[in-house]
């Protein structure tokens, strides 16, 4: 019998819902702004959109010089830091006093260290024509600039990010400093300050490097697309459409959170920003239908998780290999497409089983959106995207795409009319076509458009000027979103300077070889070298370690700057066993973003559960479950890396057994974690399917034989029990 008929949530625990806003701020400490008085308010905007333009301008116009781009970059972020988030937490809630002696509510040290810290930022810059003569031989004023810069920002990540970045940042700064006390192979001469300082602040291998130059030259404008793309109801198309699409079947609300989160995920990097924005929506309708709450908050929560690893934004990982590993934009999407695809069926598929076991209803015609009324009304919203992406696929820079996208973006929003959009549009493909969308005499009358769209929609009326108020305040909430990562990506240039000053980075790699050989070697005793051999046990223990090690430092820093440290110091562990260089980052990337729904920190989960009113720890755990795809594919593409498609070794063969292997190994591993697939499992027969699942699910034709084979019974079985249940089930209907 159905049990779909079991007590529903009264309608008002559904009313309670959370704002969506006050989630972000609540679990992503990137967002947690003091409240300020209404001047510093307003000059924290000001300075805020002003961030946000001096991007934008330069993304058009061209880039200024490399150092000087950081420099300015990383003077607002930290100046703004300082004025935006208190030094304690008990601090972060209080509202301002206004006091003589803390103007703007702000203490007099942190406008002190805010501005010092700026003026160290740019002092890089400003010695710029000298910095030849300096480096390696720092001047009094250098070293001390440089140890008001590292200084200030361990304490701007310490506020924005949260401690353990800091505390790692100065743990190996102490492991360059006192270097020959260290054991074993970690020993090394040792550096002086002066020359840490050097290495770190006076050379693009420290704080001025790779990490802050993709945030400062990509990902903050990614970001400003991706809220602005948000703003003029892109967002809101993506949901409705999922809702259109998957809304009917069994499940529905559930279904729409999977497709809903992959779409809203290619204009969002956040894990969070998407859960509490598609969850805010998905969550209550799930609840209403008759899933648990816990397991609602935990689909929404890893189905939100995709939005860092689906193209073509994937926060801020597919410019960072860009820029590490010297490849194209395009090939890390066609790279980044299949494994995400993987990710969301793996969801897709428990959550269908989980709708099966339970009974439970799709929505009815009343509960969805009209399709055709949906894309009638939206279809304008989907041109900036569009315009991005013919931008990017057209072989221009990242940040000309982006600034393409927001300058379409700018249009949709201000001019709310087809008939504009359409011929933007037109006018950009027609400056693809001719090579001309980098000039200036065609740039320039574009953004004179969108200035004359803005001041008569401040003219018309007050809904109009409505529409200019939120593209301004886009601007400002898209710089919000970014000084956090930006001044985690500096920090994270202290760690990438330490580990190429000292060269600990192949110690590292040599101990984790080691350790894995050891593994290796007791393994070997047991398996026979037909299932194994050593090499293979080798890489195959050297991959676990990587993965928790992975998961574990993603529980407190930022995915990006896990991602860049578990570059600079995994990759090369991979690279020396013989894995693509482009694989190697994808892996270390797909486990650091399993950190956002892995207990005891995953804060996608807990947004998600603070929104169905459910049991935290719970939710983390079945989001774990639910994202166990994620945890499966990464292996699967270093076995078989045909599966990113740019590999040096890409057959179609490989390729095609390599995907429908994975998905096969997926879809048993749903059916065990379930419990349910044409009918109920017995507990013998989940066991048995589950561990089906990991030999289908290897790369290679005969591996994945012999898992089907070892699966066909329980799958015959199943086949037979739900012919016998159905005629007893229509039964009982009637």
């Amino acid at each position: 019998m159905s049990t779909s008929t079991q007590a529903h949530p009264a309608p008002s625990d559904l009313d309670t819902i959370p704002d969506p806003q006050s989630l972000e701020e609540k679990f992503d400490p990137e967002m947690r702004f003091r409240p300020l008085t209404y001047g510093t308010g307003w000059l924290v905007a000001i300075l805020l959109f002003t961030l946000s333009a001096f991007h934008y301008y330069t993304a058009g116009y061209g880039l200024m010089r490399e150092i000087t781009h950081r420099g300015v970059h990383m003077a607002f972020v930290v100046g703004l830091i300082f004025i935006v988030f208190a030094a304690f937490k008990s601090d972060q809630d209080k509202l301002p006093e206004h006091k003589w002696y803390k103007p703007g509510g702000i203490s007099p040290l942190d406008w002190l260290i805010g501005l010092t810290a700026a003026a160290a930022s740019l002092y890089v810059p400003w010695i710029f024509e000298d910095l030849a003569f300096r480096v390696g031989n720092p001047s009094t004023m250098d070293v001390a600039m440089g140890t008001i810069c590292i200084l200030s920002l361990l304490e701007a990540v310490r506020r924005s990010v949260g401690w353990p970045l800091p505390v790692i940042a100065i743990m190996v700064m102490l492991y360059a400093y006192f270097g020959q006390y260290m054991p074993g192979i970690l020993v090394h001469p040792g550096a002086s300050w002066s020359n840490i300082v050097n290495h770190l602040y006076l050379t693009s291998q420290g704080i001025y490097g790779i990490a802050l130059g993709v945030v400062a030259t990509y990902v903050f404008h990614y970001v400003l697309f991706g809220v602005l793309a948000t703003r003029i109801g892109l967002g809101k198309l993506f949901i409705d459409l999922a809702s259109c699409l998957a809304g009917r079947y069994s499940g529905g609300p559930a279904k729409v959170s999977i497709f809903g989160s992959a779409l809203f995920g290619m204009i969002s990097g956040s894990s969070i920003a998407n859960t509490v924005t598609v969850g805010s929506l998905t969550i209550p309708a799930m609840i209403r239908l008759g899933y648990p709450r816990y397991f609602a908050a935990a689909v929404e929560s890893t189905a939100s998780t995709g939005g860092q690893i689906t193209p073509p934004i994937m926060g801020a990982a597919a410019f960072l290999m860009v820029e590490f590993l010297g490849i194209s934009y395009t090939s890390v999407i066609l790279a980044a497409m299949v494994p995400a695809a993987m990710h969301f069926f793996g969801v897709f598929t428990q959550v269908h089983f989980e709708a099966k076991k339970r009974g439970l209803r799709g929505l009815t015609a009343a509960e969805m959106p009209n399709a055709r009324q949906v894309i009638r009304e939206g279809w304008p919203t989907i041109m900036p995207l569009g315009a991005l992406l013919l931008i990017l696929f057209s072989g221009f820079t990242p940040y000309l795409a982006a600034f393409w996208g927001i300058t379409a973006c700018l249009v949709v929003g201000l001019g709310r009319s087809p008939v504009i959009t359409v011929a933007y549009f037109a006018a950009l493909v027609a400056s693809v076509v001719f090579g001309v969308t980098t000039q200036l005499w065609f740039s320039i009358p574009m953004l004179l458009v969108v200035v004359a769209l803005g001041i008569m929609a401040w003219l018309k009326d007050d809904r109009h000027k409505a529409y200019v108020i939120d593209m301004i305040d886009g601007f400002v909430v898209g710089a919000k979103y970014a000084i956090g990562v930006g001044a985690a990506a500096a920090v994270v240039g202290i760690i990438v300077g330490v580990v190429t000053l000292t060269g600990v980075g192949f110690k590292i790699s040599y101990i984790v070889t080691s350790m894995a050989t050891d593994m290796a070697q007791t393994v070997s005793t047991f398996v026979p070298a037909f299932f194994a051999s050593q090499q293979g046990l080798i890489l195959f223990f050297t991959l676990i370690m990587t993965a928790i090690v992975c998961i574990l430092l993603g529980c407190g820093v930022p995915t990006t700057a896990n991602y860049i440290i578990m570059v600079t110091v995994a990759a090369p562990t991979l690279g020396l066993l013989g894995v693509e260089p482009i694989v190697a980052h994808f892996f270390v990337f797909y486990y650091g973003v399993l950190a956002d729904i892995t207990p005891p920190v995953a804060l996608a989960a807990y947004a998600g559960a603070s929104m169905a009113g459910a049991d935290p720890f719970k939710t983390g755990n079945t989001a774990f479950r639910l994202g166990l795809g994620k945890a499966l594919v990464p292996f699967v593409f270093v076995y078989g890396p045909a599966m990113l498609i740019v590999t040096k070794d890409f057959t179609w063969f490989a390729f095609i057994t390599t995907t429908i292997g994975c998905m096969l190994g997926i879809l048993f591993l749903s059916m065990a974690f379930a419990g349910y697939a044409l009918a109920p499992l017995r507990r013998w027969e989940r066991w048995l399917i589950g561990l089906a699942a990991l030999p289908t699910a290897a790369p290679g034709l005969s591996s994945s034989l012999i898992g089907i084979a070892i699966a066909a019974p329980i799958l015959v079985l199943q086949v037979m029990r739900s012919r016998k249940e159905r005629p007893a089930h229509a039964a009982a209907s009637s």
